[in-house]
């Protein structure tokens, strides 16, 4: 394999993007040899969901654009990250709090966990920062 793959698509901070990353995402992989039905793509098209869900939601109209960017590393890492230009980091609910929003992080990390992955949240050169999510790349890549 080269050194690594990637792929990035920027779409407009609206609602009716998310199903479009969430669609982008899904094709690269299976471009890739992840298998449409596997449950590693079930588990990153939720991941996707809910990153590009923050994106549109939590940015308040000052990011009129978010980026889907996807890469798979060779030391076998899947990485998705999702870029927004607002300054505003995640932030971490107690485990208290019940309210019927506010747990995409929550779950975005549960998830990644799950798969043995991880979180990480970086700062973009504009301002913004770009929430990332490593897992580990099973599928053996085609070439």
């Amino acid at each position: 394999m080269a050194d690594h793959q990637e792929a990035s698509v920027t779409l407009p901070s609206d609602p009716v993007s998310v199903s479009a990353a969430r669609r982008y995402v899904a094709d690269v992989l299976a471009e890739w040899g992840l298998p449409d039905g596997a449950e590693t793509a079930d588990t990153v098209r939720l991941i996707v969901s809910e990153l590009a869900t923050n994106a549109v939601q939590h940015t308040f109209g000052q990011s009129p654009t978010f980026t889907v960017d996807v890469r798979l590393e060779r030391d076998e890492r899947l990485r998705i990250g999702v870029t927004d230009s607002h300054p505003r980091w995640p932030q971490r609910l107690p485990a208290a709090v019940q309210q019927d929003n506010g747990r995409g992080m929550v779950i975005i990390r549960w998830l990644a966990a799950e798969c043995g992955g991880r979180l990480s949240v970086t700062p973009t050169e504009e301002g913004g920062k770009t929430v990332w999510i490593a897992l580990p790349w099973t599928v053996p890549v085609q070439t």
